[in-house]
């Protein structure tokens, strides 16, 4: 299924690692169901009180669903729906309200805001690099700017948005504006998002949970007003799968770091 979950009983943090590194943890359909069951069980499991999710191998954290697997997805006629094996791959839309912590390292884009965007907060290492490329392939970005817009100022989500491939936000900027909370030495975000998570996990968990919640409440009416237009947005905006091959075939813009 290529999907790690390592529990730590003494300090109740549970870690759930994407683990296709020479796939850059791309995300397959068997992967997508087994971390909506994971995050599932873990309302379940009291002694995991913390969560980290981050990737395997070091240049990417993730980079959104797997071409092939998006190529199996029958879709619907109608305009007004979509079928989106992604919706359901982060925690909160698994009615998980555990605190789950991000540790990013390397490339993070397009489907990964579906995770980043229903962490409690991220951690990335120096050469994390968070870029959206659907514009450039003839997709519309909108789950995944929904998700950024709750985290980042809205002109940066519409410049990463619109600019697609062509360009990258670093750790350093990501930081800057919002989306990134610390910053570690290039490989030192999983120490450090356990290290967080184990010092919210030694809190009553209660206490703990109670605060997600009420944070998430702050954010939800708007969010899922947006994402009740989304499905519309990308069946009439995307361009037809064949087009988007041949887009994907071509040599892409060169992209530059900010």
């Amino acid at each position: 299924m290529s999907i790690r979950v390592e529990r730590d009983k003494e300090t109740g943090v549970a870690v759930v690692t994407l683990d296709r590194p020479a796939k850059h943890n791309a995300i397959t359909l068997d992967m997508a169901r087994g971390l909506a069951a994971a995050w599932r069980g873990f309302r379940y499991e009291d002694e995991v009180r913390a969560i980290v999710v981050t990737g395997a191998g070091g240049r990417s954290f993730c980079t959104g669903i797997d071409r092939e697997a998006a190529g199996n997805v029958p879709q619907p006629s109608s305009p007004y729906t979509v079928d989106d094996p992604l919706l359901a791959i982060g925690p909160k839309a698994n009615d998980l309200w555990k605190p789950v912590i991000a540790a990013v390292e390397g490339m993070a884009c397009g489907g990964a805001f579906y995770l980043l965007g229903e962490a409690e907060f991220l951690i990335a290492g120096e050469d994390a690099s968070f870029f959206d490329p659907h514009t450039t392939y003839g997709m519309v970005s909108a789950f995944e700017t929904i998700h950024m817009a709750q985290r980042m100022p809205h002109g940066e989500v519409a410049r990463m948005a619109l600019m697609g491939s062509a360009e990258r936000i670093s750790a350093r900027r990501a930081y800057e504006t919002g989306l990134v909370s610390e910053v570690t030495e290039t490989g030192g975000a999983l120490t450090a998002a356990r290290a967080a998570a184990a010092v919210i996990a030694s809190c009553p968990t209660e206490a703990v949970q109670g605060t997600v919640r009420a944070l998430w409440s702050t954010r939800e009416a708007a969010r899922a007003q947006a994402l009740a237009h989304a499905p519309h947005l990308v069946t009439l905006g995307n361009l037809p799968a064949d087009r988007q091959a041949e887009l994907f075939t071509r040599r892409g813009p060169e992209f530059r770091t900010r």
